[in-house]
């Protein structure tokens, strides 16, 4: 059973910046398209960005391009979310899930990481 488990998050300063990791146990993530996904207190889960299972390809919502980068060692079966330039509304719990697909197009969640909690102010 794949199972996912997030780490990295923490209480920041607007500006600031952390990097989440997305760690699999119980089978590998090289086939997985990893995607993610964040909610905030009384909002709708969004999703924030995927990366391909070869890590060839990746995707990003409008609000956080140019400031977040996914990226993924499968060798260590992880994915990171590196987030720079936080702003106070990417307050959220952040989640990674893999995709029932290897790519990011179409699809939905095959498994749910538990979260971590991201809160930035000052």
């Amino acid at each position: 059973q794949l199972q996912l488990v997030e780490s990295g998050g923490g209480s920041v300063q607007p500006g600031g910046s952390l990097r989440l990791s997305c760690a699999a146990s119980g089978y590998t993530l090289a086939i997985y398209a990893i995607g993610w996904f964040r909610q905030a207190p009384g909002k709708e889960r969004e999703g924030v960005s995927c990366i391909s299972s070869s890590g060839s390809s990746t995707t990003y919502a409008d609000s956080v391009k140019g400031r977040f980068t996914i990226s993924r060692d499968n060798a260590k079966n992880t994915v990171y979310l590196q987030m720079n330039s936080l702003k106070p509304e990417d307050t959220a719990v952040y989640y990674c899930a893999a995709m029932i697909s290897s790519s990011c197009r179409g699809g939905g969640v095959h498994s749910w990481g538990k979260g971590t909690l991201v809160t930035v102010s000052s």
